[in-house]
């Protein structure tokens, strides 16, 4: 009789590759200068993001808690607070939750966005700030999404419709920038028929905006679907 070896690694093997390529969240060497990376040559970029998260969460004054899920070393969980939101972080991979324990005093836990550990409705509402990219079934992912939070589903992703897209993918071939190897890049139009799909049946609506443009460009979020990232935000009808 064949017995199978127990592995007692704390990530196994099966999720450190993907598509038979390493995950960058799961590599300390870039786990590790994440936080770096939004103080840095991110930072303009981050503001705006939030600016425009904010604006599309806001907008449901029903939202009070959320999950953020994919939530890294809880960059955006730790923000939540600042616009009223008690926020609690999810993620899948414990090298980012490590940081997190220590830079976020929420709760915190470790799991796969296709199986969320919650009952029904647990939160109000459940966001994904620049993971969602990264999952292998979206429609499920969504449908588990809208299980969990009773009144929307946040989305902030990197666009498709973005010269960056190009330029990224470049780099790639010269083993350069290994974080969107894995990553599947989504238009606004896109994503809405994903969503479409995950929520057939119920009663919801979508709204969008998109940020991301270059600084010399005068407007910096507009309702074109152009730019390095836009945010989503499924408001769920079909709840009391």
């Amino acid at each position: 009789m064949e017995i199978e070896k127990f592995s007692t690694d704390l990530i196994p093997l099966s999720q450190q590759n993907w598509q038979n390529r390493p995950e960058w969240f799961f590599n300390r060497e870039h786990t590790d200068s994440y936080e770096q990376w939004y103080e840095g040559r991110y930072k303009r970029a981050e503001i705006w993001q939030k600016k425009v998260m904010e604006q599309l969460v806001s907008s449901d004054k029903r939202v009070k808690t959320l999950l953020e899920f994919g939530c890294g070393t809880a960059r955006f969980t730790r923000w939540w607070k600042e616009i009223g939101i008690e926020a609690t972080g999810g993620d899948i991979s414990p090298l980012m939750l490590s940081q997190a324990k220590h830079l976020f005093g929420g709760d915190l836990v470790m799991a796969d966005s296709h199986y969320l550990p919650f009952k029904n409705h647990t939160f109000d509402s459940l966001a994904f700030i620049t993971t969602f990219e990264y999952y292998k079934d979206p429609v499920k992912v969504i449908r588990e999404a809208a299980r969990v939070a009773k009144y929307g589903v946040a989305m902030g992703m990197m666009n498709r419709n973005s010269t960056k897209v190009v330029r990224r993918r470049v780099q790639e071939l010269f083993g350069q920038n290994p974080f969107y190897l894995t990553a599947t890049f989504y238009t606004p139009a896109r994503l809405t028929e994903i969503i479409h799909e995950a929520l057939a049946g119920r009663e919801y609506t979508i709204h969008w905006t998109c940020t991301g443009l270059p600084s010399w460009f005068p407007l910096q979020q507009w309702s074109l679907p152009f730019g390095d990232f836009f945010g989503l935000y499924i408001q769920l009808k079909d709840v009391e």
